[in-house]
């Protein structure tokens, strides 16, 4: 639906048309009823608006005005049926953006000079658990109303509602009316009347018979003021909304001894937070009541800003946390504290409502270029304000951390679920935090709206396509988490930090064993471990098998080694990568030896040579393996949370260590990994001829176990591509993904290149994006472009989980060594159909050989088999009536 359109094209009246509230006595106060007014009934009970509401439905029920009325309370039906309104049954259990765009559909269809009446408001915000979004819905809502003509008519209940939703709502209608029922009398009083005035109208009028009679006496008035509590002179009448009421109820309830999880009241409010703040899903839900305590709900609660849900990634922390303490008792020991907040998705709502986004966003969905369009608010949302009380509370955030660094990161409630990881698609941003107060205020503000913006990049929109969840309303929640480490002179940083997972898809040795799971580990910074760095390595460990490597010699071992530490630099305020030697040499106090070997062929040749103040450590991490229990406790970590999720799952985490080598792990993240696991039952054929076979590999490969036909082979050629500009490899691997996500729905891929894929340094690989390689089924790395640079598996990083997610078999080649082939001749036999997509005959149409396997006496087909670590490419002639997976002759 096209709200916007629709009411850019309205016919602009300058005289708007009148209507009638159906008592002629009520409009001679109000100067009459405007087309546009949006009016606000104010009573202590729903029932007490009832007569004034069926006077307008009869009006215009005898006018011929079209009748709408919105259902969503559970309270008397307010608009008769002999009316004959067009009922429409809402529920708003089902979240904000379904029921305002609901309603806002049928604003759209019903077109304009519509009659409205909406069930008492004050129902919304128990539904909602939020104030906030009352006032969101508020402000959404009549605009639209006013500028389509209509008359509205609303409800809240007196005393109900906090400033927040109450100014939002008083501020955006037309007409605000309190209405009182004093002794059996209904009084008047009108608070807004937007555009009219006369000298009686802002006073109580009573109800005589058909006529409203302004009250002129003050003994009158006194004595109605009595009846009425006055909130602003009264401190025991409080406003509290649903949130703010049940939190409270909780909070009383962990204060006494009452705090068995078995009884009633403490599930019923257990249930009750996890609905209001964590998750809508069941499966989530069922985990929370499980192994969270009413307690530690409130401790959440405690340190929301705003309201709403606290998205994915904060409750996957969260809840591996509570499942670590709940197993045992020496969790509370080794995991370092979180002191973490979490900024509740209602406030990315009032963000982009109040910056005028919220139509756009909307729009963007059913938009020809929803990209551009996205572009387009991205930069708005860059720019938006925040209110006033969120600003305060972030105050609140930055003087509660100090000068300690901390990191803004996304926690959308698409984030991190079952099925969709959404892995480095939304920002994070480290706020080093150094400046005076209103220097960190502005970085932090900065952060915000760059996590917040990045729910609307290329690859978030593009991910969203691709997993079916265009039309999912995107609720972005953040968690804000101090940065674990220490200072060390300008730097700051852990000791050590990673990802680990549960089930290990990356086996390149017979003993490893996949259920035990696997660490990525880095020095410093667990950016590192989770961003794809082109020109380092990071060290991979089977937790079953820590010691084993995949690199053999120690000049290996030193080259796909870590050379490049990130670190929070405080003198330059910013994210930083740094030599490994500058940072050891000018980080006093850290136990080095920990971390790091010496390369004592290094020392050698130096002395040999003569060569003076050599840096022979090598980071190998082998004392951190050896002399800790760090490895038992990963795998115990990774274990016990699995066997609660009934999944694989990840984390990610940083390591600190003392001086007496003891240490806590500070566990930064947790989701579902998304992996199958039956990765055997693809064998190799044997016999395959050498001149029928594209490519053979013995590892690296990770993905699923496949057998599977290939229908199109992108071929980048070496020796052309290395010969093309920066700017000409960036069109390459957009090509790539015009030729990939052109084929036909259920057609296999297979892309073959030089270097790394996905390289964010296009003279080391193909700088293809998610959107280029996500209709790819195999990626095949050629370590041929660079002589120091071999295939990485590039395990746990985003674009390895995004591999992983997309069931895309991934192959390293090395062609020098054993084991290994790539038979140029015959990936580059048949016609090269470039042209098909490309029209110019330059030097990229040079590089890249694409051919269709259409052949009818030919077929190709890739065996890769996780396992074993190997994988074939051939093709089979059809007349052999011979199944791919039998042998071949």
């Amino acid at each position: 639906m096209s709200f916007m359109k629709t009411s850019k094209t309205m016919v602009k009246k300058k005289t708007k048309p009148v209507f009638s509230s159906g008592i002629e006595a009520l409009d001679e106060i109000l100067q009459c009823i405007i087309a546009g007014d949006n009016v606000v009934w104010q009573v202590d009970d729903v029932k007490d608006q009832i007569p004034f509401v069926h006077a307008f439905c009869k009006c215009a029920h005898l006018d011929e005005k079209k009748l709408v009325y919105f259902r969503f309370a559970s309270h008397v039906s307010l608009v008769p049926d002999v009316y004959e309104p067009d009922v429409y049954n809402l529920d708003p259990k089902a979240g904000f953006e379904q029921f305002i765009t609901k309603i806002l559909n049928v604003i759209e269809e019903s077109g304009l000079g519509v009659c409205y009446v909406f069930d008492c408001l004050s129902v919304l915000p128990i539904e909602w658990y939020s104030d906030r979004l009352l006032g969101n819905f508020f402000k959404l809502a009549c605009p639209y109303l006013y500028e389509s003509d209509t008359v509205a008519y609303f409800s809240l209940l007196r005393n109900s509602h906090t400033p927040i939703s109450i100014n939002a709502i008083h501020t955006t209608a037309q007409v605000v009316l309190d209405l009182y029922r004093i002794d059996g009398k209904d009084y008047i009083l009108p608070l807004k009347v937007l555009g009219r005035h006369t000298p009686t109208m802002y006073m109580f009028h009573a109800m005589e018979g058909d006529r409203l009679e302004p009250v002129t006496r003050s003994t009158v008035v006194s004595e109605i003021l009595s009846h009425i509590p006055q909130p602003w002179v009264d401190s025991s009448i409080s406003f509290q909304d649903e949130w703010t009421e049940i939190l409270h109820e909780a909070q009383d309830l962990c204060s006494t001894s009452s705090k068995d999880k078995t009884t009633q009241k403490n599930k019923f409010l257990r249930t009750q937070l996890i609905r209001m703040m964590i998750t809508r899903s069941k499966a989530v839900e069922r985990l929370c009541e499980e192994h969270f305590s009413l307690c530690e709900l409130v401790s959440i609660g405690k340190r929301m800003i705003g309201t709403g849900f606290i998205g994915g990634k904060s409750t996957g922390m969260l809840l591996a946390r509570a499942i670590l303490n709940n197993a045992s008792p020496k969790w509370k020991e080794r995991l370092e504290i979180h002191d973490s907040f979490f900024i509740g998705s209602d406030v990315f709502y009032t963000f982009i409502i109040n910056n005028k986004c919220w139509w756009e966003r909307h729009q963007m969905k059913m938009s020809s270029d929803p990209y551009g369009e996205a572009r387009k608010i991205r930069s708005k949302l860059m720019l938006g304000k925040f209110p006033q009380d969120i600003i305060n509370q972030f105050k609140e955030i930055l003087n509660y951390f100090g000068q300690s660094p901390i990191i803004v990161r996304s926690s959308s409630l698409l984030e991190d679920a079952y099925g969709n990881a959404f892995s480095g698609k939304y920002e994070s941003v480290f706020c080093v935090n150094q400046g005076t107060p209103n220097e960190r205020l502005e970085q932090f503000k900065d952060a915000v709206r760059t996590v917040y913006a990045s729910s609307l990049s290329d690859d978030v929109l593009t991910y969203r396509s691709h997993r079916g969840l265009w039309n999912r309303y995107e609720e972005m929640a953040l968690l804000v988490q101090r940065v674990s480490g220490a200072f060390y002179g300008n730097y700051y940083m852990p000791q050590l930090a990673g990802v680990g997972y549960s089930f290990n898809p990356f086996v390149w040795d017979k003993e490893i064993k996949q259920e035990d799971g696997v660490l990525r580990l880095v020095f410093g910074l667990g950016t590192r471990a989770v961003d794809r760095h082109d020109n380092d390595y990071t060290r991979i460990v089977a937790l079953n098998a820590p010691l084993k490597r995949p690199e053999v010699s120690t000049d290996d071992i030193h080259r796909y080694s870590q050379h490049t530490v990130d670190v929070l630099d405080l003198k330059q305020n910013t994210l930083a990568s740094t030599d490994f030697e500058t940072v050891a040499k000018s980080t006093h106090g850290l136990p080095l030896e920990l971390f790091a070997d010496r390369d004592r062929k290094m020392e050698m040749r130096a002395r040999k040579h003569n060569i003076k103040n050599i840096f022979s450590w090598m980071l190998t991490f082998k004392n951190v393996l050896t002399e800790t229990e760090f490895i038992d406790d990963m795998k115990e970590m990774l274990s016990t949370i699995a066997k609660a999720y009934n999944y694989p799952v990840d984390i990610e985490f940083s390591v600190n260590f003392s001086e007496d080598n003891t240490y806590r792990i500070n566990l930064l993240q947790c989701r579902p990994f998304q992996v199958k696991m039956e990765t055997n039952g693809a064998n190799l054929p044997e016999n395959v001829k050498k001149k029928d076979t594209y490519i053979k590999t013995v590892g690296p490969i990770i993905g699923e176990a496949t057998a599977k036909r290939i229908d199109r082979i992108i071929y980048i050629i070496p020796s052309k591509y290395s010969k093309l500009s920066t700017s000409e490899r960036f069109s390459v691997a957009r090509l790539i993904g015009d030729l990939t996500n052109e084929q036909p729905e259920g057609k296999s891929t297979m892309i073959i290149g030089p270097g790394r894929w996905g390289s964010k340094m296009p003279e080391l690989g193909v700088p293809v994006s998610f959107n280029d390689i996500r209709n790819a089924s195999v990626l095949c790395e050629l370590a041929i472009m660079h002589e120091k640079l071999a295939p990485d598996i590039s395990l746990g990083t985003h674009f390895f989980n995004d591999i992983v997610e997309m069931g895309i078999v991934y192959m390293g080649v090395f062609p020098e060594d054993d084991g290994y082939i790539l038979n140029e001749k015959l990936i580059r036999h048949g016609t090269n159909l470039i042209s098909n997509i490309y029209e110019k005959n330059d030097r990229i149409a040079k590089a890249i050989h694409v051919v269709d396997i259409d052949n009818a006496q030919t077929n190709v087909f890739v065996h890769a088999n996780t396992l074993s670590q190997e994988g074939i490419v051939f093709q089979k002639e059809i007349t052999q009536k011979a199944d791919s997976n039998k042998d071949i002759e």
